[in-house]
């Protein structure tokens, strides 16, 4: 069995590495900002790990007190997987680390991303300057995934959860989202194409994708 390696610094900085700098923890923690899932859920977010390096993040995560497993009631009656209070506020983390990440000159951005990733890049990049007297309830809809994203003068409210009467509804795939949002690729070639369904009050739509600017890289 692999020993785990640590830093052996009296660092704070050191520590919290010690705990989440592993390959696939953080990625974990962001997978599960959102809310609990199944071992399966984490796998089709997280293709890249092997199921023996998930299993075992999870479990170092869980001994950590980073997250923890627990069995859902009947009728579902499967095990999953939540952040912990504590585990929660890694969330500042991994959006400061990901606004750092997208300034890269060498950030590709035409790779493979998971729902709770493009979803947390929306939290992250919204800009409040921009939603100046806009409010509306939008119904992101990306495969079978739905997120309410509450635009309000306090700020942007984003969930995993049905809407009932949409002001808008987005449907569409994260790669697509992504490539519209960063601006490599138009909103009506999308549309044209029938990768991104615009439903609903196309004005509000169309303010909405605007709220979440993408950084310049650096030089």
């Amino acid at each position: 069995m692999t020993t785990r390696r640590r830093y052996d610094d009296g660092c704070s900085t050191a520590h919290a590495l010690d705990l989440v700098g592993e390959r696939w923890a953080l990625l974990v923690v962001r997978e599960l900002l959102f809310g609990a899932k199944r071992f399966t859920d984490l796998r089709a977010g997280l293709p890249g790990a092997s199921p023996n390096v998930l299993s075992q993040r999870l479990r170092e995560l869980d001994t950590a007190g980073v997250l923890r497993r627990r069995r859902l009631p009947p009728p579902a009656a499967a095990w999953v997987y939540e952040l912990t209070p504590w585990g929660q506020q890694l969330e500042t983390v991994v959006a400061a680390l990901g606004m750092w990440g997208s300034q890269s000159p060498a950030m590709r951005g035409d790779g493979p991303i998971s729902v709770d990733s493009m979803m947390l890049a929306l939290r992250t990049l919204f800009a409040p300057a921009r939603a100046d007297g806009l409010t509306a309830d939008v119904l992101v809809r990306l495969g079978e995934d739905g997120f309410r994203a509450t635009v309000t003068p306090e700020g942007l409210r984003l969930v995993r959860e049905p809407v009932d009467e949409p002001d808008a509804v987005l449907d569409t795939d994260t790669v697509t989202l992504n490539d519209v949002l960063c601006g490599r690729r138009e909103l009506e070639d999308a549309v044209a194409a029938g990768d991104l369904e615009v439903r609903g009050d196309d004005a509000v739509a169309l303010r909405f994708l605007t709220l979440f600017p993408f950084p310049e890289p650096v030089a």
